[in-house]
């Protein structure tokens, strides 16, 4: 795993322990190499953490459920995730999650199945009963595409998926080892530019668009035994995000922690950043969840938000 940050892995007890601010001043916070986590690496690099009284430790996972198995665990203190393997926890009673700040949502042009160009594929009806390429079973890349298709009125009872990391989706639509592929940034514009793939369906647009894709989450213990270092990490997180708005301040960190090419980064669109969690949207993820049978219970969304500090 890869860290960054304040401090380092190891460190002393001092630093393991409180101050006058919060009641732990190093959080260990599990991340993924993905652009929406730019703003977490902004309040590192400019300072929010450390005027709030904490160090982070960054910890590049594999993957979200990676990372959330490691939170459950106690290995991270606060960390990312899909809000799927989430509510699937929550719901299942895997785990008792607390969400403590959003982090991104869907917006246009993020988002997309895509398709090579001599595979026929060019409408959502050309899906039904193809081999389409996600992230994995159960995850929120095969969600989209399942509700993106019934949106259309396309069955995908007949579908073959296949699952593919996100960073060989483009190989793979370019050798026509798949008729399609859910791909996301920045793999999408790569996709496009180097394996001439083309966009069959926009899976952030109309009964998609804005969904909330990931968050930041902490075991319940956690939370209530650190109330203010919880408090101090929205804080940040806050600030971070606002000043994140303005793209330049973020896109020069993206070759670093994302391995994004700088001049990819310069033309990738971006996710819709956010810091503060709404019962409202959020709540539209384990509903979906529930139509497609990823979960069979509901999850009350409102009663996982950490209230974020009035200041």
């Amino acid at each position: 795993m890869g860290t960054s940050g304040c401090g380092l892995l190891g460190g002393s007890q001092a630093e393991q322990s409180g101050n006058a601010q919060v009641e732990k001043a190093t959080l260990r916070v599990g991340a993924l190499p993905i652009s929406e986590i730019a703003p977490l690496h902004l309040a590192v690099q400019d300072g929010h953490f450390q005027r709030e009284g904490l160090t982070v430790e960054i910890l590049t996972a594999s993957d979200g459920a990676t990372a959330l198995n490691s939170a459950i665990g106690g290995d991270y203190d606060i960390t990312f995730s899909s809000y799927v393997p989430i509510f699937k926890a929550q719901a299942s009673g895997v785990a008792h999650l607390k969400i403590v700040a959003d982090c991104a949502s869907s917006t246009p042009n993020t988002c997309m199945i895509m398709a090579p160009r001599n595979s026929g594929v060019r409408t959502p009806q050309h899906l039904a009963g193809k081999k389409i390429a996600i992230s994995g079973s159960g995850t929120i890349s095969e969600l989209m595409v399942k509700a993106a298709m019934r949106a259309n009125e396309v069955a995908f009872s007949g579908v073959e998926w296949v699952p593919l990391g996100f960073i060989n989706m483009p190989n793979a639509l370019k050798q026509n080892q798949v008729d399609a592929a859910f791909v996301v940034e920045p793999f999408l514009t790569l996709a496009a530019r180097d394996a001439g793939a083309i966009p069959v369906v926009d899976t952030a647009t109309g009964p998609l668009e804005d969904l909330p894709l990931g968050g930041y989450v902490c075991n319940a213990r956690f939370a209530e035994e650190n109330p203010h270092t919880v408090a101090a990490f929205q804080r940040a997180m806050d600030t971070a995000v606002a000043e994140a708005q303005d793209r330049s301040k973020i896109e020069p960190l993206l070759p670093q922690f994302a391995k994004i090419d700088k001049d990819i980064a310069a033309i990738i669109t971006l996710l819709k950043m956010n810091s503060r969690a709404d019962a409202t949207r959020l709540q539209r993820v384990p509903r979906l969840m529930r139509e497609f049978g990823y979960i069979d219970k509901d999850v009350n969304v409102a009663s996982m938000i950490i209230a974020p500090p009035q200041n």
